[in-house]
């Protein structure tokens, strides 16, 4: 046993989430993310000699669903390689501001998780990992598993289908709408209605194909109408005003966090008026109250260095055809306060059907 360090990302909420028919034809809740290379969840875990007590210390203390994790981590080690449960202290650093649909939570769990493993010298699965951040939160994201496009059953941790190997490459001009405040996914009530099945499972084979083709405006598309459905689980004020926006500088499309208030007004990374595009979607948004709060390219997240690119004003030429640019021209989002009430998709306790 040593010290163990884990690190995982967060995203910028939902392409498309709803109810699928998973693998033996039953109705299952799924999702899939829009990955981002930052910001990043960083934890280090420091095993109790075997004669402390058996628990995780977490700092900060409102980090309480990561030392819940880690706690699992520790039983899941035990029991695939064989090491002695101990004790241990994680500390969480990093990750996103909670409440804003960008799977903070999930991020802090499966750093703590990937801690603990190597602090105890046992290799966990992303399957694993998944099992645990389920356990722990009661529903997770699959930031576990990298970047792939994935349809991820959140509240079972298991992967329904795998829709292609990697994005077609988007720019995404990212905004908070609801003024940045976090969503109480608890007070929200929906209802599955005739009919979901058949349009999810249509979006659905719609996102393949255009992952498929490599088809961005095939992707906004499906992004723009996961969006609209999801108006009647948590409604946007601003949704009209993302597609007025969308629709006036030439994007494929928006996103929205399905339980939170981030937004993305969605490029074609290739176009080569990507930058009077950008330019003119971080216009309109700022005088529609909605100030960009980041600027990033879906090949950032698999790009290893993107993390440390240093940030680039809208002025600033962008490298096509990415755009691996974060900026800061919105106000901080709000911060967790000590004592934890997460308000984030991942609560462990039922949720909104369409979350």
């Amino acid at each position: 046993m040593t010290l163990g360090t884990g690190q995982a990302t967060c995203h910028h909420g939902e392409i498309l989430q709803g109810v699928f028919l998973d693998e033996r034809g039953r109705p299952t809740r799924g999702l899939v993310t829009l990955p981002m290379a930052d910001p990043r969840t960083r934890a280090v875990f420091t095993p109790f000699s075997p004669r402390a007590p058996r628990r995780v210390v977490v700092d900060p203390p409102n980090r309480a669903k990561a030392a819940r994790a880690a706690e699992l981590a520790v039983t899941e080690c035990a029991r695939v390689g064989g090491v002695r449960p101990v004790g241990g202290y994680l500390s969480v650093r990093g990750g996103a501001a909670p409440g804003l649909g960008m799977g903070s939570s999930t991020s802090d769990v499966t750093a703590a998780v990937r801690a603990v493993a190597a602090g105890l010298g046992v290799e966990l699965t992303p399957d694993a990992v998944a099992r645990v951040a389920v356990a722990a939160e009661g529903a997770s994201d699959p930031v576990m598993f990298g970047d792939r496009p994935l349809l991820f059953a959140q509240r079972e941790g298991r992967i329904l289908e795998e829709l292609g190997p990697e994005l077609p490459e988007m720019a995404v001009v990212g905004c908070l709408t609801g003024s940045g405040q976090p969503v109480d996914t608890l007070s929200l009530v929906g209802t599955a209605r005739r009919g979901d099945i058949a349009v999810y499972e249509r979006l659905r084979a719609a996102l393949r194909t255009a992952i498929t083709e490599r088809d961005v405006a095939g992707v906004g598309h499906v992004c723009t109408e996961s969006a609209i459905l999801n108006q009647r689980a948590l409604p946007k004020a601003e949704l009209g005003t993302l597609r007025e926006v969308a629709r006036g500088c030439g994007a494929v499309g928006i996103q929205v966090a399905h339980s939170g208030n981030v937004a993305g007004i969605l490029f074609d990374a290739t176009d080569p008026e990507l930058r009077a595009r950008i330019d003119a979607a971080a216009d309109r948004l700022g005088a529609a109250g909605l100030a960009p709060h980041r600027v990033f390219s879906t090949s950032a997240a698999r790009t290893p260095s993107s993390s440390t690119v240093k940030p680039l004003s809208f002025e600033s030429a962008v490298p096509a055809p990415a755009v691996l640019a974060a900026v800061s021209s919105a106000p901080a989002p709000p911060t967790q306060s000590t004592g934890e009430r997460s308000w984030t998709t991942t609560f462990p306790k039922p949720s909104p059907d369409l979350t």
